[in-house]
C-alpha cells in the first residue's frame, strides 16, 4: 500500500514540475490521469482489505465459509476495479 501511495506522490510532484515549467496542457492532463488511476487503485484496494477484515470478524470458523467469502470478496474487487 505504502509502495502504491509513494508512485503517487512521485507522479503529483512530476505533476507540479510540469506546470511550473508550463507544460502543455494536454501532458499535464494525461499525467493527471495517471495519478487519479493510481489513486483509485489503491483506494480500491484499502477498501477490499476493510471489507476482509469486518467480514472475517463476522463470519464461521469454517474453512470453508471462510474461502467462501474470500472468494467473493476477489469477485466484488475485479467488479469494483472495472467501474472507475
Amino acid at each position: 500500500m505504502l509502495h502504491r501511495l509513494r508512485r503517487a506522490e512521485g507522479q503529483i510532484r512530476a505533476v507540479q514540475r510540469m506546470i511550473e515549467e508550463g507544460e502543455d496542457c494536454l501532458k499535464v492532463s494525461q499525467q493527471f490521469m495517471a495519478v487519479r488511476k493510481a489513486l483509485d487503485s489503491t483506494y480500491l484496494r484499502m477498501t477490499m482489505c476493510l471489507m476482509e477484515q469486518e467480514f472475517g470478524t463476522c463470519i464461521s470458523e469454517d474453512p470453508a465459509e471462510r474461502e467462501r467469502m474470500r472468494s467473493w470478496l476477489k469477485d466484488m474487487e475485479s467488479l469494483l476495479a472495472g467501474v472507475g
